[in-house]
């Protein structure tokens, strides 16, 4: 099991090379269910693989002009502030258990599995349903901050819960409220989930967490290997078809995560 994670974690950071995003959906749940790691503690190590793996993914990017500057400074910082204020104040804060009755108890590992399985099946069913039309159009619109910086604020949230990078969510609201090409939205999302990321896990660390260097470092570096694989492959694949086979496979682990959570645990 062990040796299908680590492979994982190339298919990790192929998956953000690909299409700028992804790379958390997997993350967790093989740190969960492949290594039997704590998913509290797994979302602490996704936040620093995922982290990691997308800042030589952005650094690739950037080399060839594929990250709006401006625009991941706008959506990054109310981001930032989002995910370290999680990680800091408000995971510590959730009760081991959340809820209990004689039948039936709520605790703090099940509810954030079956929260990231839920997202998983909406962030499924939209690269599914992905139809083309992500590309820009010739019309010019304004740049809209007010929508950007909400959404930056929603994913901040989202990636400290979960540890997930939110690229599933970055890099359709870099289209269509940065007016960003597709190619471009994915190398500012990878950018923008790197230090979001980053800046998460120093939450982390500076609660105390207990943190098995080696293996987060042997982990990540296979990640990263993986993105620049990734890197290379996008050049030469349509967004569009990878968006749609990836999105089946990701709805097939949300399912599989909730059936686990529901009904064999």
């Amino acid at each position: 099991m062990e040796i299908i994670g680590f492979l994982c974690a190339i298919l990790i950071g192929l998956s953000l090379g690909l299409i700028g995003g992804g790379g958390s959906i997997l993350t967790l749940p093989v740190l969960v269910y492949l290594f039997g790691i704590n998913p509290v503690l797994a979302t602490a190590y996704s936040l620093f693989v995922v982290g990691i793996t997308s800042f030589f993914g952005a650094i690739g990017k950037l080399r060839h002009g594929l990250v709006d500057i401006k625009t991941t400074i706008v959506f990054a910082v109310p981001s930032f502030i989002s995910v370290y204020l999680t990680r800091f104040y408000i995971v510590p804060a959730i009760p081991s258990v959340v809820f209990a009755e004689t039948a039936f108890s709520v605790n703090k590992n099940f509810l954030i599995m079956a929260f990231f399985a839920v997202i998983m099946l909406f962030a499924a069913v939209s690269m599914i349903r992905s139809n083309g039309q992500e590309s820009i159009s010739d019309e010019k619109q304004k740049f809209n901050y007010p929508g950007i910086i909400i959404d930056g604020l929603v994913v901040g949230l989202l990636t400290g819960v979960v540890g997930a990078g939110g690229g599933f969510l970055i890099v359709p609201a870099l289209v269509i409220l940065a007016r960003l090409p597709m190619k471009l939205a994915i190398g500012t999302s990878l950018s923008i989930i790197a230090i979001k990321s980053l800046i998460g896990f120093i939450g982390d660390i500076q609660i105390g967490q207990n943190i098995d260097w080696t293996f987060l470092l042997l982990f990540t570096g296979l990640a990263v290997v993986g993105i620049f694989v990734g890197n290379t492959i996008s050049k030469f694949l349509s967004d569009k078809k990878l968006k749609r086979i990836f999105g089946w496979f990701v709805l097939a682990m949300g399912i599989y995560i909730l059936f686990n959570e529901l009904i064999i645990r």
